[in-house]
């Protein structure tokens, strides 16, 4: 894995949600997410059911995003991504913190699904998740309402999942990368 694409996740203090809080609120993230206020992301740095992670890239290891992972100690073994906002863009940082957080979600946390859902005009994200063999188990149809520069309207969420199994598979046909 090339320098670039090397990253840590660390859990989240604090001190990060200024940072968290200011990510989720750039222009290029908004569109495509539902920014928590400050309590919210607290809830989820202290709560044990959630793991809340700044994402810090090389080469310089500086913080490059955030994500959230919620379900931990749920039941039924399904795992959620909550919330996955990096900058920058389309350095592959993405598909990096997506493998790296699959790892997590079934070796580390014994997930038996791992899921999220994602707006439909995130056509980026849609794209990698598939990619990275998540599977598409429906839509919410506009169940998100837009409101930008002026414009009312609505989105839909589609619902992806990944099971133990899958990710298994993957692994067998070399697909999920280097450990």
């Amino acid at each position: 894995m090339s320098d670039a694409l090397r990253l840590v996740l660390r859990p989240t203090v604090l001190s990060d949600l200024e940072f968290v809080t200011g990510v989720e609120s750039d222009g290029t993230n908004r569109p495509f997410i539902t920014p928590w206020d400050r309590t919210q992301h607290e809830g989820a740095v202290r709560f044990p059911d959630f793991r809340h992670f700044i994402v810090e890239a090389a080469p310089d290891f500086r913080a490059a995003g955030f994500v959230i992972l919620q379900g931990c100690r749920n039941p039924h073994r399904s795992v959620e991504l909550k919330r996955i906002v990096l900058q920058p863009k389309g350095q592959g940082l993405g598909r990096a913190c997506v493998r790296r957080l699959k790892r997590m979600a079934f070796a580390d946390l014994q997930a038996h699904r791992f899921w999220l859902d994602v707006r439909a005009l995130n056509e980026r994200a849609l794209a990698l998740y598939r990619s990275e063999g998540f599977v598409e188990e429906g839509r919410l149809r506009e169940s998100v309402r837009l409101m930008t520069q002026g414009a009312d309207g609505y989105d839909s969420l589609v619902v992806m999942s990944m099971l133990d199994r899958e990710y298994q598979a993957r692994q067998a046909l070399g697909l999920e990368g280097p450990a």
